[in-house]
């Protein structure tokens, strides 16, 4: 009840500041829009990859623009946040080695097993570390969950599931069902082996469950990786993580007289009690450093009576820039992901900026590092230029529809928080209605700037206009859909194209627009529903500031 009583009077607060149907199908929403977008991709940026000159260009661009249209610097004087940052290459191939129950065995690096370490070290080790599954390694006190209940696992090794027991249930009862919670994903697993005080955290994998295949751990885990520097070097975190293959999991379970199948039965009821494997788990890591500075670019609406409280709206600019082993085109000029979206940021700041300003501050934030694990928004989340406490809520935008306008709005984690229902009457405005995403078990709503924000308590919003097109309806939209996927996403045919139909985008920022400027021009402050990881951070900051 107190949910559809909110649903009400939110949607009462759109309504009573003169919206109408007539007011809303706007389809060129800014006619400088392919102009932001064609500029952002095109060859001069070469693929804007941070700390390059495709970076120098693009944050260029961007803080030109936000001046251009009368934005306020976001950071005190500066439109520019800076990130610093740290690569940490494995020099070699770290094998993990497996022994116990009068067996030796070990499983090479790619093969069966991927680890890395987070900390910034030039050798991390873990020796003879005792093996113990914790099963899906959730502590979730709104859950009554505690998959650590009654085991210490200090200096040992956890071997996790990945994903909820929602998911491999499919109990709507339970955690949410087939839907990802933050509890199944794979950066939650490994921050709370951290806080258990784990030395080593290993996933296994499973392809239905993490929603990709082993080739995408191996590929996404290998190389350079980007992290945030820390004061501390990143010492708080485990000393190595990673993942095990299924086979090579099961293998362990057999070699400790266990079955991983039966265990993982075990593992979908509380109370769940962690199993010692008693094997142990070996595995050394040599790393080569390097530091280096991104930056994010902030622009600054003030509000005219509560200018201490902010609507967000986010974009990524950086794409993967140049591979020179390519033959061809070596640039990937990230037109769709994400020149689009941050076209969309620059068009919702040049329109905000010509009309009457809100009462609420609208921040403007083109963020870095979204490709190497989301690090620009998860430094500013971490590093807020504006208290996130009275950050109302916000906007994320990446991948806009260019194949014009649609009947449908995908709401990616759609039945999380209080900013839907005002977007459904936004879009019911329109003629069209929301729409979950194809795959909630993916956990989509975790891989995406939104989630830094949101694991802060602050309700975003991360839509883009569906398949179900009106011109040429579902089936075809979903083709387009795959056509993406599988012939431009991250890949150098990632260009503009003459041939895009905008309108969608254009239908799709007048939302975004229309949700700001109202809950800019309201009192609200929209919460996450009853049962989301989110919604006891968002009280915790809310009591703290009140």
């Amino acid at each position: 009840m107190r949910k559809t009583l909110l649903s009400l009077y939110l949607s009462s607060v759109v309504f009573s500041q003169g919206l109408s149907a007539g007011d809303l199908p706007d389809v060129n929403f800014n006619p400088h829009l392919a102009s932001y977008i064609k500029t952002l991709s095109s060859d001069a940026y070469q693929g804007r990859m941070p700390s390059t000159v495709g970076e120098a260009k693009s944050i260029a661009y961007i803080e030109q623009r936000f001046r251009s249209f009368g934005l306020k610097p976001g950071n005190s004087n500066s439109y520019l946040q800076a990130v610093p940052l740290v690569s940490i290459t494995a020099t070699n191939q770290p094998a993990v080695r497996i022994s116990g129950h009068d067996q030796s065995f070990q499983y090479r690096y790619g093969e069966r097993s991927m680890t890395w370490t987070k900390r910034v070290v030039e050798h991390a080790a873990v020796q003879n570390s005792s093996m113990v599954f914790v099963g899906y390694g959730i502590v979730a006190p709104e859950y009554g969950w505690n998959d650590y209940a009654g085991v210490d696992v200090r200096g040992k090794t956890v071997v996790i599931l990945v994903n909820d027991p929602g998911f491999a249930t499919g109990d709507k009862n339970l955690f949410n069902g087939r839907a990802m919670t933050y509890y199944g994903r794979w950066t939650y697993k490994y921050e709370e082996a951290a806080r258990q005080g784990a030395a080593m955290a290993l996933i296994v994998h499973e392809t239905d469950a993490a929603g990709y295949g082993w080739k995408v751990v191996s590929g996404s885990w290998s190389g350079a990786q980007f992290d945030l520097t820390s004061p501390d070097n990143n010492m708080g975190r485990v000393a190595v993580e990673g993942w095990l293959s299924h086979d090579a999991a099961t293998r362990i379970f057999r070699a400790a007289g266990s079955d991983l199948k039966s265990l993982k039965q075990q593992a979908l009821k509380k109370p769940f009690h962690p199993v010692a494997l008693g094997m142990q788990a070996s595995v050394t890591i040599d790393n080569a450093l390097k530091r280096s500075e991104s930056h994010n670019v902030v622009g600054l609406l003030p509000g005219t009576a509560h200018a201490d409280e902010y609507f967000i709206y986010t974009a990524h600019w950086d794409h993967l820039g140049m591979d020179p082993e390519l033959s061809g085109d070596q640039i990937y000029n990230g037109a769709e992901d994400n020149a689009s979206g941050v076209g969309g940021l620059l068009s919702l700041a040049e329109r905000f900026a010509a009309g009457k300003r809100p009462t609420r501050s609208i921040v403007f934030l083109a963020v870095t590092l979204e490709e190497s694990g989301l690090l620009g928004s998860r430094y500013y989340a971490e590093h807020p230029i504006y208290p996130l406490a009275q950050t109302v809520g916000g906007v994320n935008i990446d991948v806009m529809n260019v194949h014009g306008p649609s009947r449908d709005v995908v709401v990616v984690g759609l039945g999380s928080h209080e900013l839907e229902p005002m977007l459904a009457k936004l879009a019911q405005a329109q003629g069209r209605h929301l729409a979950p995403e194809d795959a909630p078990q993916e956990g989509h709503y975790f891989r995406s700037d939104q989630f830094s924000l949101a694991k802060f308590g602050v309700p975003m919003i991360y839509a883009h206009g569906g398949p179900d097109s009106v011109a040429h309806g579902r089936a075809w939209g979903l083709q387009q859909r795959k056509l993406y996927l599988t012939r431009r996403y991250h890949q150098p045919a990632d260009e503009y194209s003459d041939s895009w139909d905008l309108s969608g985008a254009s239908q799709d920022l007048f939302l975004f627009f229309r949700l700001g400027l109202d809950l800019a021009n309201s009192r609200s402050w929209p919460n996450w529903y009853a049962g989301n990881a989110f919604k006891r951070i968002r009280d915790a900051s809310r009591s703290d500031h009140d």
